[in-house]
């Protein structure tokens, strides 16, 4: 559960640190008004602050707590921060910060029971994550969990047990987590680069710590770091959501106030730790331009990273720093998109500044395109920043930049989970919850003189440290597969988890308020187009989140990607604009627009500020209607699509659900197509203009949109925008021919090279959205494997065994049947005793069912979920569309709760018997190979 900075500390690695505050601008606009101008006046633009009505409050044992009352959902976010991290670590003990952070789920000596289970008794949105300069736990839940959520994040700062067993099982966990990380080569490169860009300071060390010293890692020393550095004078807690301010604080005194200070580790001791690592790497030596790291491992394709050494986030230069990351590599209009990928060279081109309390960093990444030289890229490379260094920037460059930063603080400020991370991260990182204020007024101030100045003081040649990854070929056969049947070992799982238990262990509970959920209005364009709309007024921004049925069921196996090299080349270019023009009108505003092919349809995702939704609207009106496909881009883009394949088939899971899904499903099946190489190279532009004639029609497309406008005022702007769209001939259709179950298990193993982890999918076909029995489904899915921590599946295998990181179960259930799969990432010596420990759970559900106690918990646990799910934008957006596409009604986004609570513990059983198929099962594992060592 690594926690990684993304872009100026506002996105994160599996989370968005997102900022709260109210942009001072006149929501309103009408349907003619024009799209505003691209060297806006930024000084007319009020100061944002993400700390409007948030409230310090330091209790008599040293705990911060930080409150914020944000009234627009029923939910709160519980969250508690710990100064202790991987920078608190050394060799011999790297990763322990993480090894403790897993241990603290193990229960405590008043709840000796996996919190996983009472979080999701609870319905919570929970998890947790170790970063470099702090360990965190955060829970959302319904309002009146409040109290609750915090007697369990007191009660495990100060009497989690650290048992041996237990650390011994968790311990298989951890190192199958890092294996699933070692599975990439960019993880590995990124590994050494930062060793050599650090080789004296703890952020060289991987955040995750290594195999060798996890295996290490004694009872007495995971017990000392909790001593040491779980203390509430070491911790920050922050509460923010629909509360009341004092009652929650009595509260929290009530609950944290009697846990005791204990010693935390002085900076003597950072300052040992730091010996350690001086006196271990005595021999190292900083890297030259003239010696890049390289590694010459298996893999699929020439990845470089290039790091600088930046200064800490309270640095006075990390606001220009942010502004020259954006105009070095955020969008299409970025010096390196310009210089790396639309000239052929690299697919993908990224950086990042990472700001943390000691130090920071540049980090630069290239993919390279097949027969291009990383040693060529790496030069282009030097070269635009050279320019910048020599020539400087634009004030259009610095302003779009700003556009930017604005638009992701106010977009990233809408739900509740967010806003928490935020104060956390800014209280826990830079010492002060107040720091993004002070940064947002910074970044107003910045000037392309500031960057000019900060790219040459920091991005200096010989300050870099560069890594090349060179993959070497491929063994021979390697991707072929193993078919067998599947071997049974004589392994008994473990009795099911007693909710009764989990009773016995969670605190009182508050009775809830229902919330009436508002629904959406729905109608539809004369041209047949749907749209629905729901009006929230509680941050300045918009939601796009559209379908289009044109999705990969209609591909032919000789032009398999076809419809997904449509939907990548929509934003390359209409008949009036091309690929740079229909970016900046978006990138200058800070809004964004995407268009993703799937199964079933291609998803538009889009986001702006709600004065900037007509430049959205206009945007998407355009290239649904007016795309043209230019023919270089395609041919960009089709190169683009052969790397990513190559990655594809490089990564245990993409090959293994692809393998699974082609042995469940027909050659005549849509679900059995997938793009290879030769059908990529097949595809001309004529079939790519060809299918956008064919399926890009308004009677084939839903788009809901959700935020901060009038209701009448989009619709206007809808119809002003799409009134011209028109649809010419009969709908196009898809054949989905019968399935087959297989008539035994199968087994197949193909073999990656150079892996570490091996990733299982077991499964076969599922059942549609449609079906009477997916809400018992649900319910089923729920205690079999819904939740790592908390289900069946996680209990016996990841918990009770040890065997996986992380195992998970679902009904993929659509317009169409899609299959029912259980996923889970094992050692490869492992994995056989994981298969047969699952397909034995699997059994012992199918012949005797579940009890009415976990029917009542999981009942419980999904609908409290999904009262915290729809509190945040995107969720509810999604949730609205979902619903349309697979023709439910609106009322269903409040039917779905009261329907789960319908289902009964005989519709789940019979699910059970009908739906779970033990003994006519497709199991495949990737990965390295039984026989292969692991790293």
């Amino acid at each position: 559960m690594l926690f990684f900075k993304r872009r100026q500390r506002l996105a994160i690695l599996l989370f968005s640190i997102c900022l709260c505050g109210v942009l001072l601008l006149n929501s309103s606009w009408a349907v003619t008004q024009p799209a505003p101008t691209q060297n806006a006046d930024v000084s007319a633009i009020k100061p944002l602050s993400v700390t409007n009505n948030v409230r310090k409050t330091i209790l008599e044992n040293g705990l911060t707590v930080l409150t914020k009352e944000v009234p627009t959902a029923p939910v709160v976010s519980v969250q508690v921060w710990y100064q202790i991290g991987s920078r608190d670590e050394a060799p011999g003990v790297n990763g322990i910060a993480h090894q403790l952070e897993h241990m603290l789920f193990k229960g405590t000596t008043e709840r000796p029971i996996q919190f996983g289970r009472l979080f999701s008794a609870l319905g919570s949105d929970s998890n947790a994550f170790t970063s470099y300069d702090q360990t965190a736990y955060f829970g959302t839940v319904e309002r009146s969990k409040l109290q609750t959520l915090l007697t369990l994040e007191a009660d495990r700062m100060q009497n989690a047990l650290i048992d041996p067993q237990e650390l011994e099982n968790e311990k298989r966990v951890v190192i199958s987590e890092l294996q699933g990380y070692e599975n990439e080569p960019g993880y590995r490169l990124s590994r050494a680069v930062m060793q050599a860009v650090f080789p004296n300071s703890p952020y060289g060390l991987p955040v995750g710590g290594t195999k060798a010293d996890v295996q290490k890692f004694t009872v007495e020393q995971v017990r000392e770091y909790y001593r040491n550095y779980y203390s509430p004078d070491n911790a920050t807690l922050i509460v923010v959501g629909d509360f009341d301010t004092n009652t929650a604080l009595a509260a929290i005194k009530e609950t944290f106030g009697k846990v005791a200070s204990r010693k935390v580790a002085t900076l003597s001791r950072t300052q040992q730790l730091r010996a350690i690592l001086s006196q271990n790497r005595q021999h190292n030596q900083p890297q030259t331009p003239e010696s890049p790291i390289v590694l010459q491992e298996p893999g699929a394709a020439a990845l470089l990273q290039a790091v600088y050494p930046l200064p800490n986030i309270n640095h006075p230069d990390v606001p220009a720093l942010d502004v020259m990351d954006y105009i070095i590599s955020e969008g299409r209009n970025s010096r390196l998109y310009q210089a790396l990928i639309e000239t052929g060279l690299a697919s993908d081109a990224r950086g990042s500044v990472a700001s943390m309390k000691s130090s920071g960093w540049y980090r630069l990444a290239a993919t390279a395109v097949p027969g291009q030289a990383l040693q060529k890229i790496d030069s282009v490379m030097q070269q635009a920043i050279a320019q910048l260094q020599t020539q400087g920037v634009t004030q259009e460059e610095v302003n779009r930049a700003k556009a930017l930063v604005r638009a992701t603080i106010v977009l990233s400020n809408r739900d509740i989970t967010s806003q928490a991370m935020q104060l956390g991260f800014d209280q826990s990182t830079a010492g002060n919850y107040r720091y993004s204020d002070r940064y947002l007024a910074a970044i107003e101030q910045v000037t392309a003189a500031d960057v000019q100045r900060v790219a040459k003081t920091y991005l200096q040649p010989q300050k870099r440290t560069v890594g090349f990854f060179e993959p070497t070929a491929l063994q021979e056969g390697s991707a072929s597969a193993e078919e067998a049947i599947q071997t049974h070992e004589s392994l008994a799982a473990g009795p099911p988890v007693d909710p009764a238990e989990v009773a016995k262990y969670l605190p009182p509970i508050e009775s809830a308020t229902p919330t009436v959920r508002q629904l959406p209005e729905q109608f539809k364009l004369t041209n047949g187009l749907e749209v629905l709309l729901l009006a929230d007024k509680s941050t300045p921004t918009v939601t796009l989140s559209g379908y289009i049925k044109a999705g990969s069921e209609y591909d032919a196996n000789t032009t398999a990607g076809l419809a997904t090299l449509t939907a990548d080349n929509l934003m390359n270019g209409t008949k009036t604009k091309n690929a740079q023009t229909l970016a900046a009108a978006l990138e200058n505003q800070g809004a964004s627009l995407e268009f993703a092919a799937f199964r079933e349809g291609v998803d538009v995702t889009g986001y702006s500020l709600a004065t900037d939704l007509p430049v959205l609207v206009q945007t998407l009106a355009d290239v649904m209607q007016n795309a043209n496909f230019p023919a270089d881009e395609l041919e960009l883009a089709r190169q683009r699509a052969l790397t990513n394949l190559k990655l594809e088939l490089d990564s245990p899971a993409q090959v293994a659900r692809r393998q699974f899904q082609q042995t469940i499903y027909p050659p005549n099946h849509p679900y059995h197509s997938f793009p290879t190489a030769e059908s990529l190279q097949q595809i001309s532009r004529e079939d790519v203009m060809r299918f956008y004639q064919q399926h890009y029609r308004p009677d084939q497309v839903i788009l809901t949109f959700v935020g901060d406008f009038e209701p009448q005022q989009v619709r206007s702007l809808l119809e002003q925008q799409l009134k011209g769209w028109r649809f010419q001939g009969e709908v196009p259709t898809v054949n989905y021919p019968q399935v087959s179950p297989p008539k035994s298990v199968v087994q197949q193993n193909p073999v990656l090279p150079g892996k570490t982890q091996a990733v299982t999918f077991m499964g076969y076909k599922g059942i549609e959205r449609r079906d009477p029995r997916y809400y018992s489904a649900l319910v089923l899915n729920q205690i079999l494997g819904g939740d790592t921590l908390s289900s069946r599946l996680g209990t016996e295998i990841r918990d009770r065994q040890g065997l996986t990181y992380g195992i998970y179960s679902y009904f993929q259930a659509g317009r169409n049947a899609g299959p029912f799969l259980i996923q889970m990432q094992t050692s490869p010596e492992d994995a056989t005793r994981a298969i047969a420990s699952t397909i034995q759970l699997l059994q012992q559900v199918h012949t005797q069912g579940v009890n009415q106690d976990e029917l009542d918990t999981a009942k419980r646990s999904l609908t409290s979920g999904y009262t915290v799910a729809l509190a945040n934008p995107d969720d509810i957006a999604n949730q609205i569309l979902i619903n349309a596409v697979n023709e439910l009604s609106a009322e269903e986004l409040r039917a779905f709760s009261q329907k789960l609570h319908s289902v009964t513990l005989s519709q789940v059983n019979q699910a059970a018997k009908e739906l779970l198929q033990p003994n006519n099962i497709v199991v495949v594992t990737a990965g390295p190979g039984r026989s292969t060592a692991t790293r």
